[in-house]
C-alpha cells in the first residue's frame, strides 16, 4: 500500500506593520512596499487597492489578503465577494481615456490539495466592479475615496451573461449604478437579499 505524502501546509500569515527588517540589509519591509507598490495607478496595484477599499467597506476580518482565494474578499456573514477594477487613467501615458473593461470574471476553483478544478465557473456571490473615475492626470488621487464608483452585482447576472469580459454596458443593465464607498457595504447586503 502506497503511503500519502504529508501535505505541506504553510505557516498562517501575521500583518506586518512595515518596520520588520530584512535580515542583513539595513531595509524594511516598509522600504519594500514604497518601492513595490507606491504607484497605485499600475493595474496589478490598483486591483488589489479596489480589494482593500472592498474589504474595509463590508467589514471583512481577514486580516490578510490571500492571493490565490477562488474569491477576494468573504464579508462577516459569508458573503463571498469578487473584486474587479478599471480606471480610465493609468500609469502610462495615453493618446486618449482607457475604456472601462473588466476581466477573467470566471475562472478555475483553486483546491490546496486537488489543484485547478477543470471547468471555469463563476467563484463568488457578488462582484463589485470598481472604477477609478478620475480623467485629469493632474487630477488623479487613488488615495480619494471619492474618485472610486462602485457597481454592484450578484453572481448569478455574471453567470447568466455568459462572458468573460464586462464593460459598462453590463454594469447599466445589471447594477443599481454606482455607489461611493460608504454606501458600499448597504450595496452588497442589498444585492444578496
Amino acid at each position: 500500500m502506497d503511503d500519502e505524502p504529508e501535505w505541506l501546509e504553510p505557516t498562517e500569515v501575521a500583518p506586518l506593520d512595515g518596520s520588520e527588517r530584512f535580515t542583513g540589509t539595513g531595509t524594511t519591509v516598509r522600504d519594500f512596499w514604497s518601492f513595490a507598490f507606491s504607484d497605485l495607478r499600475t493595474n496589478i496595484v490598483r486591483g488589489v487597492l479596489a480589494e482593500f477599499l472592498v474589504a474595509k467597506a463590508v467589514g471583512a476580518e481577514q486580516p490578510v489578503r490571500t492571493a490565490w482565494d477562488n474569491y477576494d474578499v468573504l464579508t462577516p456573514d459569508g458573503t463571498r465577494i469578487e473584486v474587479k477594477s478599471s480606471a480610465y487613467l493609468q500609469s502610462w501615458a495615453q493618446r486618449k481615456l482607457s475604456d472601462i473593461r473588466f476581466t477573467g470574471l470566471t475562472g478555475l476553483s483553486w483546491d490546496d490539495k486537488r489543484g485547478w478544478g477543470t471547468e471555469r465557473e463563476v467563484r463568488a456571490d457578488v462582484f463589485v466592479f470598481a472604477i477609478h473615475t478620475c480623467r485629469v492626470p493632474s487630477e488623479y488621487a487613488p488615495l480619494d475615496v471619492d474618485q472610486w464608483a462602485f457597481y454592484v452585482a450578484d453572481a448569478d447576472a455574471v453567470r447568466d451573461n455568459r462572458a468573460r469580459s464586462v464593460g459598462m454596458g453590463f454594469l447599466d443593465r445589471h447594477t443599481r449604478g454606482p455607489v461611493g464607498w460608504a454606501e458600499l457595504s448597504k450595496a452588497v447586503a442589498a444585492v444578496r437579499t
